[in-house]
């Protein structure tokens, strides 16, 4: 039967499995050593643009290939053990990588999010101002100049939404490549250098796009932004309709 992972292995196994491997040891391995929970491998660091590493086939290896345990048992374990390991090493290795892969598609389609971000904050300030002041006493001496600068302030902040969308999407695209990766996105866009990021409003791949958004999908920042200027028009036409602000009156 096959080994599970918690084997013991003495010493003198362990020059001879080392042995075994060694051609088949990645050039970015710079350590390999015995640890309290098993065997513990150091690499260089990944920039995520190295080839994904992939466990070399050793079936021809006649110091590697399978023998059966009623054949000869020291063998049968040494070869088992040999392939633990070197199922763990590609393992760790592909984990480290794919988490630089993240970082690096990241970095590739991050470019001036974090301005566009900063660009929509303002804009949705300003539409809080905007839509605040409807509610002081000046605003009735104004009213359709109010109204006016209201949306103004809507159209700016749809067209900022819009924009840090086009990003978002590119990012969430990513997200969704790397499912696999043990790495937030916020992890991964701090590890790429935006520590700011976890505030981005960033919705699920597959709901950028849509012609409708039910409560239970996340939402793009545009449609986030539509609802909230779906609330302000209604209540703004209905304080028309109940003083008649919309005439002047």
């Amino acid at each position: 039967m096959p080994l599970d992972t918690s084997f013991q292995i003495t010493s003198d196994e362990l020059n001879e499995i080392y042995a075994r491997l060694q051609p088949y040891f990645p050039k970015y391995l710079t350590k390999i050593e015995p640890h309290t929970y098993g065997i513990r491998f150091e690499f260089q660091p990944f920039t995520g643009r190295e080839e994904e590493p992939i466990k070399p086939l050793v079936r021809d290896d006649p110091k590697l290939s399978y023998v059966a345990e009623s054949d000869n048992q020291t063998e049968y374990l040494i070869r088992e053990k040999a392939h633990v390991i070197l199922s763990n090493l590609y393992y760790q290795a592909r984990e480290k990588w794919g988490h630089a892969a993240y970082v690096a598609d990241l970095k590739d389609v991050v470019r001036d999010t974090p301005d566009r971000w900063k660009t929509y904050q303002h804009e949705l300030k300003a539409l809080g101002t905007a839509y605040d002041y409807l509610r002081t006493p000046d605003a009735a001496r104004e009213w359709p100049a109010a109204v006016s600068r209201l949306i103004d302030a809507q159209d700016r902040t749809r067209a900022a939404a819009r924009a840090f969308d086009q990003r978002a999407r590119e990012i969430a695209q990513v997200r969704e490549t790397h499912l696999g990766a043990e790495l937030t996105l916020t992890e991964a866009l701090a590890a790429a250098g935006y520590p700011d990021s976890r505030d981005w409003d960033i919705a699920d791949a597959r709901d950028y796009g849509q012609h409708y958004y039910s409560d239970w999908d996340s939402h793009p920042l545009e449609e986030t932004t539509r609802r909230l200027i779906e609330q302000q028009d209604n209540h703004v036409a209905k304080v028309g309709r109940l003083s008649g602000a919309s005439s002047g009156s």
